[in-house]
C-alpha cells in the first residue's frame, strides 16, 4: 500500500541535502501528483530530463519528456503540450521505434481533442503495435486508452468496450504506474456511463474507490471517484450519502480544480432537486455553469419544478440545438422534453421528442436507454387518452428501473401504471399501485410530481380547493348524490366540477381520478 506523504517527505528531504538522481526526481514527480501538487511535477521531470540529456540518456530524456507532455495535457495546457512533442521530436532518435510510438500517440492526442478522432484512431493504434511490441506497458496502456475514446466518440460502443478492457488488465495486475491507473479507471467509468453500462460502471467505480483508499494521503482522483460514487448512489437511491460524496468531492475539487469539479456541483444540484431544495439546487446548477458545464436537463427540471415550463422548455430547445460531445446527454435531455412538453399539455411536442428519443434506443440498446424510451412512449400514450396501449410500455418502463436498480425512476414509472389502470376502469389495482408509488418515492424523500401526463404541472391548470374536495371524495367511491349531500351542493354543480377536474388534469373517468388522488396523497 503506497504511502505518499512518506514517500514525498523522504525524497524531498534527500533533495534538499544533495541533488537527486534523475530516477528519484521522477519518483518525486509522481509523488507531488499523487498528493496535489501540480505545480511540482513539470520542475522536477525537466530536471530529471536535463540530467538524462547530460549524461547521454537519450532515450530516457524522451521518455521523461514523453510524461511532462501528459502532464501538461492533463492540466489542459494544449499549446505546451505540443511545444515539448516538438521538443521531443529533435531529441529523438528516428530510428528509436519505441520513441517514433510516444510521438504518435501524443500527436493523435492533440488530434482527438481538435475534434479529429476518425484521423486520431491510427496513430493511436500504431501506437499501440509499437508499445505492445517493446513491452511499454504505461505508454501500451495511455495508447490504448486513446484508442477507446476515438471509437467511443465515433459511436463504436462495442469495439470501445474490448479495448477497455484489455487496457484495464495491466491496471488490475498493477502493471502501470499509479497516475495511468487513475486515469484509466476514471476513463473506464466515463465511457460506461456514456454508453448507459450502468453495472460495469458500477463495477468500476468500486474498484476506483478500493484502489483511492489503498494509496495512502492521494489526492489526485479522489475528487473524482467521490463524483463517479455520488451519481452511482443517486441512481441506486442512497440520495443522502450521495449528497454526503458529491459535497465532499465539491470541498476537494474546488481547492485543487479539476475537469470534474463542475460535475460535482451539478451532482450537489440534482440531489437537492429531487429532494425539493430548490434554492440550493439553483446556487449548484449556478456554479457549475460557472465552471463551464452544461447543466441541461437539470436546470430545466428545476424551472418546472419552479412552475416556469416555458423557461424550461426554451432552456432544451437551446442545448438540444447544439452539438454535444456527452453521448450520454441528449437522450437525458429529450426524456425531459417529454415531460415537460406533457406538463405544457403540448402531447404533439412530446410525442415528437419522444420519437427521436426511441430512435436512438432500440432492442440491443442498454437496459437503462430502453427503460428510458418505454417510460417517455407510455407516458405520451396515456397522455393521447390511449391507456390499453400505454399500460404494457408503462410496465416494461418498471420492470426496466427495477432491473437496473433505479428506485426513483421506478416509482415514476409505476405511478403512471396507476393512472393507466385507472384509465382503465380498474380502481383497486389504480390505487395499489399509487400506493406503492407513493410509499417508495417518500422512502426516498422525493418531493414533487411524478412523470406525469398532461396537465401535471401546476402552471397547467391547479385545482380549485372546492374542486380538491370533490375529487376527494370521489376517491372514496362517493357518488355524485352523496357528494352533493357531503358538500351541500346540487348535482349539477357536482357534475360540473368534475367536468373541470377531468379537464384539468387529462383524467378519462373516475378510477383515473381516483389514481390520480391517492397518487398526490388527497386521501
Amino acid at each position: 500500500m503506497p504511502d505518499w506523504p512518506a514517500e514525498y517527505e523522504t525524497l524531498r528531504d534527500a533533495d534538499r541535502e544533495h541533488d537527486l538522481p534523475a530516477e528519484d526526481l521522477e519518483r518525486l514527480a509522481v509523488a507531488a501528483f499523487m498528493l496535489g501538487r501540480d505545480d511540482e511535477v513539470v520542475p522536477l521531470r525537466e530536471r530529471a530530463l536535463h540530467d538524462y540529456v547530460a549524461g547521454g540518456r537519450r532515450a530516457d530524456a524522451v521518455v521523461c519528456g514523453f510524461w511532462i507532455g501528459w502532464h501538461l495535457m492533463m492540466r489542459g495546457d494544449i499549446a505546451q503540450a505540443q511545444g515539448w512533442t516538438a521538443r521531443l521530436r529533435r531529441l529523438a532518435d528516428d530510428n528509436d521505434p519505441r520513441v517514433q510510438g510516444m510521438l504518435a500517440q501524443q500527436a493523435a492526442v492533440a488530434r482527438m481533442w481538435s475534434g479529429d478522432p476518425a484521423g486520431a484512431l491510427p496513430d493511436f493504434e500504431r501506437s499501440v503495435e509499437i508499445a505492445a511490441r517493446d513491452r511499454e506497458t504505461d505508454v501500451l496502456v495511455l495508447a490504448l486508452l486513446g484508442r477507446g475514446r476515438c471509437l467511443h466518440l465515433l459511436g463504436r460502443d462495442a469495439e470501445c468496450t474490448a479495448v477497455m478492457d484489455e487496457a484495464m488488465t495491466y491496471v488490475s495486475a498493477g502493471r502501470v504506474q499509479p497516475q495511468v491507473a487513475g486515469l484509466l479507471y476514471c476513463a473506464v467509468i466515463d465511457m460506461c456511463m456514456g454508453h448507459f453500462d450502468l453495472a460495469r460502471a458500477q463495477e468500476w467505480t468500486r474498484a476506483l474507490t478500493a484502489w483511492v483508499d489503498d494509496h495512502r494521503g492521494a489526492v489526485a482522483y479522489r475528487g473524482t471517484c467521490l463524483v463517479h460514487r455520488a451519481e452511482i448512489l443517486q441512481l441506486r437511491g442512497n440520495w443522502s450519502e450521495a449528497a454526503e460524496r458529491a459535497d465532499e468531492a465539491c470541498v476537494l475539487l474546488d481547492v485543487r480544480p479539476e475537469p470534474a469539479v463542475a460535475a460535482a456541483h451539478y451532482r450537489v444540484g440534482e440531489l437537492a432537486r429531487l429532494r425539493g431544495r430548490l434554492a440550493d439546487a439553483e446556487s449548484a446548477y449556478q456554479r457549475a455553469s460557472e465552471l463551464g458545464l452544461e447543466v441541461q436537463p437539470g436546470l430545466a427540471l428545476l424551472r418546472l419544478a419552479q412552475g416556469r415550463p416555458d423557461v424550461a422548455l426554451a432552456g432544451l430547445d437551446r442545448v438540444l440545438g447544439e452539438e454535444s460531445d456527452d453521448p450520454r446527454a441528449r437522450p437525458l435531455q429529450l426524456a425531459a422534453r417529454v415531460e415537460i412538453c406533457l406538463a405544457m399539455a403540448d402531447v404533439g411536442a412530446a410525442e415528437d421528442a419522444a420519437a427521436s428519443l426511441a430512435s436512438m434506443g432500440g432492442p440491443d440498446a442498454p437496459p437503462f436507454l430502453r427503460a428510458l424510451v418505454e417510460h417517455a412512449s407510455g407516458a405520451v400514450l396515456l397522455a393521447r387518452g390511449d391507456a390499453r396501449a400505454a399500460l404494457p410500455r408503462l410496465r416494461r418502463a418498471w420492470t426496466l428501473w427495477r432491473d437496473v436498480d433505479a428506485p426513483y425512476e421506478a416509482a415514476r414509472a409505476r405511478s403512471l401504471v396507476a393512472r393507466a389502470c385507472g384509465g382503465l376502469g380498474d380502481t383497486d389495482a389504480a390505487v395499489m399501485e399509487a400506493d406503492a408509488a407513493r410509499a417508495a418515492l417518500d422512502r426516498l424523500g422525493a418531493v414533487g410530481t411524478p412523470f406525469g401526463v398532461a396537465g401535471d404541472a401546476a402552471a397547467s391548470g391547479p385545482l380549485s380547493p372546492r374542486e380538491r374536495e370533490v375529487l376527494r371524495l370521489v376517491a372514496t367511491g362517493a357518488t355524485n348524490r352523496a357528494i352533493a349531500a357531503e358538500l351541500v351542493l346540487s348535482e349539477k354543480t357536482v357534475a360540473r366540477h368534475l367536468s373541470n377536474i377531468f379537464g384539468k388534469l387529462a383524467l378519462p373517468n373516475r378510477a383515473a381520478a381516483t389514481a390520480y388522488a391517492f397518487e398526490h396523497r388527497l386521501v
